[in-house]
């Protein structure tokens, strides 16, 4: 199924990753209709033709529609974009569904996974939707801002069909964003989400001063809990050391855009969990996806003790300090243990 240019496309949710990528498509020539769920923002952006709430500073074309009617965005169409926070896509799938085209192209670029169920977007997808569809994702190290003008950046298209992934490839790929293919929609989507948790805890340990080394050691070590919950969920692990897994890690980690980084660097410096989201303008997805690696890891026995220390200090108020001083006392093992396919 290649690309068609005249061929609108639907873009569900106008945060800055949906918006960012609603202007790469239509800089390529889609037609673009983008689901707005604030009225006012809906209305700001018609009048300004800039999303000044979440990609201030990038002029939309003429050929992305906004519209607070999630039926005219979906009805229709072949190929959807859903770029929604997870904890409100299952909501979000169940009001798409009576205006859905059968087999339609359903392309995840969000990074969670539930609460409640602990599924990645295609999941639910596929547990929700009572049509059938064609699920994909799209991932990696890749800021909203940074896309939306245009800066070299690399993403994969994943799904579980080579073709599908192909398509969504050829559907996004322009000369400054290269898109990779990948067969392993399960690994993509974990890794986008779980790399948000160890942002976090990276964020804490610069929030304290522990500098590099720390932040070095914490990003690797997290890696492997990362690879370690993936490959127990029948993910393949080299798609962790790609750019749904290393890639956006060190991104999430290190980039001074990275939301969650930053609700991890405000813990480190004392600041309480309630008081740095009330403040913050667009979701940071890792606060909620901690919740479910805790309970992930839980469920699959696997040790993570990077996760569970970021768990406690979220969700248990452990000072960071005292969080710290029990991860060091974790006993050590070979490198790779408990990972499948490297040991």
């Amino acid at each position: 199924m290649a690309s068609n240019l005249s061929r609108p496309i639907g873009v569900i949710g106008a945060g800055a990753w949906g918006t960012a990528l609603s202007l790469l498509l239509a800089r390529k020539g889609y037609p673009i209709d983008l689901w707005v769920y604030e009225k006012e923002l809906c209305r700001l952006i018609k009048e300004t033709r800039e999303n000044k709430f979440f990609l201030p500073g990038c002029p939309l074309p003429a050929n992305i529609r906004p519209t607070n009617s999630i039926a005219e965005v979906v009805a229709g169409k072949s190929t959807l974009l859903l770029a929604v926070p997870t904890h409100v896509a299952r909501q979000t799938l169940g009001s798409m569904q009576d205006h859905l085209q059968a087999n339609c192209l359903i392309i995840n670029a969000g990074k969670g996974i539930e609460n409640e169920s602990l599924l990645t977007a295609h999941q639910m997808m596929r547990d929700i939707l009572n049509k059938p569809c064609i699920p994909a994702a799209l991932s990696g190290p890749t800021f909203a801002v940074e896309v939306a003008k245009d800066s070299p950046s690399a993403a994969v298209a994943a799904s579980a069909d080579a073709k599908t992934a192909e398509t969504v490839k050829d559907i996004f790929s322009t000369p400054p964003f290269k898109v990779f293919t990948s067969d392993d929609i399960m690994g993509v989507e974990l890794g986008g989400a779980l790399k948000n948790v160890i942002a976090i805890a990276t964020g804490i340990s610069d929030g304290l001063g522990l500098g590099a080394n720390a932040r070095a050691a914490i990003i690797t070590r997290g890696l492997v809990e990362i690879t370690r919950i993936g490959t127990a969920l029948g993910a393949q692990p080299e798609t962790f050391s790609g750019l749904s897994g290393m890639g956006d890690l060190v991104l999430t980690c290190t980039g001074d855009l990275s939301r969650n980084r930053t609700v991890g660097l405000k813990l480190g410096q004392g600041q309480k969990l309630k008081d740095i989201t009330d403040n913050m303008k667009s979701v940071a997805e890792g606060v909620r996806t901690v919740k479910s690696a805790y309970a992930l890891k839980n469920k699959l026995n696997i040790q993570g003790a990077i996760i569970d220390e970021t768990y406690r200090v979220l969700y248990e108020e452990k000072p960071p300090m005292d969080a710290l001083k029990d991860l060091l006392k974790v006993e050590v093992t070979t490198e790779f243990f408990g990972v499948k396919g490297l040991r």
